[in-house]
């Protein structure tokens, strides 16, 4: 693949990605046929900072773990109301991370 649609691509959704898994997803990129390239533009990636924002205001509910497609923690955390809170406040830490996670998986499933 050409190095400015990987640049473009790196571009636009780099900070999505975990840090330490950039260099992989560029050199994986290189090796990918250009139909692949395509496929991944209709990819829905989760924006950390959207799932962290919507954590903060409805955590409780158990929302950020199910656009995460964890639908069993979504629910366990929706009924025991984010394990009275405590729950709800770690996750405001480790739900962004776990947002650049989900979305490594989802562009490794396709390169």
């Amino acid at each position: 693949m050409e190095q400015q649609k990987i640049a473009n691509f790196m571009m636009a959704y780099g900070n999505l990605f975990p840090a330490d898994k950039r260099a992989y997803i560029e050199e994986a990129l290189e090796r990918c046929p250009d139909e692949k390239y395509n496929l991944l533009s209709t990819v829905n990636f989760k924006n950390p900072t959207m799932i962290t924002v919507l954590s903060v205001f409805f955590g409780w509910l158990g929302i950020d773990r199910y656009l995460l497609g964890q639908t069993g923690m979504g629910i366990l955390k929706f009924i025991t109301g984010g394990f009275f809170g405590i729950w709800t406040i770690i996750d405001w830490f480790i739900v962004g991370k776990k947002s650049k996670e989900w979305n490594y998986q989802e562009i490794a499933k396709r390169i």
